[in-house]
Order: C-alpha cells, then sequence, then structure tokens
C-alpha cells in the first residue's frame, strides 16, 4: 500500500468514528424530540446548513444553470431519499440493538452492496471480480455482527 493510499484509508478511519457518535446523539434527539422523524428531519437541517457555511468559505462549488438542467433529476433527489431512510433507519435501531451491533450489521450490509456493486460495474464502477477472499471478509463481518449482538 503506498503512502496516499494510507492516508486516504486513516481518514476513511476517522471518519468512521464519527458514524456512531452522530447514531447516540441522533437517538438520544430522537427521545427529545418525539420521534426518529423528528430526530432526522433536524439532523439532515443541520447537515444541510453546515455544508452551505462551509461550501461558501471554503469551496464555493456553485453548479451552473447548464450543469443543474442537463442532469437527471434522480440523481440530485435519490441519493438524499437514501441517506435520510438510511439515518432514520440507524437511528431507530441503535438504541434497540446497541451502537456496535447496528453499526456492525450496517457495515456488513454496505459490503454486500458494495461488492455487488463492484461485480456488475453498476454506477459506471469498474468491474472487479468477486474473489472467494472478498466473500469471506463479508461474512467475517457478519459473523462479528452477529456475535457482537450475543455479548
Amino acid at each position: 500500500m503506498n503512502p496516499q493510499n494510507i492516508l486516504l484509508a486513516a481518514i476513511a478511519v476517522a471518519a468512521g468514528t464519527l458514524f456512531p457518535i452522530q447514531t447516540s446523539l441522533n437517538a438520544l434527539l430522537a427521545k427529545s424530540v418525539g420521534g426518529t422523524i423528528a430526530a432526522t428531519m433536524f439532523s439532515i437541517t443541520s447537515s444541510w446548513f453546515a455544508l452551505l457555511l462551509i461550501n461558501a468559505l471554503v469551496f464555493r462549488q456553485i453548479p451552473s444553470i447548464s450543469d443543474l438542467s442537463s442532469t437527471p433529476p434522480y440523481l440530485m433527489f435519490v441519493g438524499g431519499v437514501l441517506g435520510a431512510s438510511f439515518l432514520a433507519i440507524v437511528t431507530l435501531l441503535a438504541p434497540r440493538l446497541g451502537a456496535a451491533a447496528t453499526l456492525c450489521f450496517v457495515i456488513a450490509g454496505q459490503l454486500i452492496s458494495a461488492l455487488t456493486i463492484d461485480r456488475l460495474g453498476l454506477f459506471n464502477f469498474a468491474v472487479r471480480d468477486l474473489s472467494p477472499l472478498r466473500v469471506v471478509g463479508v461474512l467475517l463481518v457478519f459473523a462479528g455482527a452477529v456475535l457482537v449482538r450475543l455479548a
């Protein structure tokens, strides 16, 4: 692994540490505001404002009208719907299964989906073989999720 990939992997791990904290805070928020959907709405709204601020101060990425009009509408909306669904479901499950078990099962599901995307070359991704080691890796994550839940 080259140094750039090691750095990128470290950033991914660091970013991953934020998710259980967000999940836990959203679960607490759900108790305070009367439910999972309300908590998810507050969380996503605050995310939207944070992104507006970060974009205005740092990135200044403003799409042109021609870029927006040539982009298929589903690309601008489906990701948000999936993200909201994901966040609401995890907010609902974490207090019931525990943060560790919930996130282990989530990661197992993400890996199954990712292997499918890679194997079929969906979304213009390069096709990657479904090797036995990749399958075993996902099975180990799933087994780990079961063990974390049973412990």
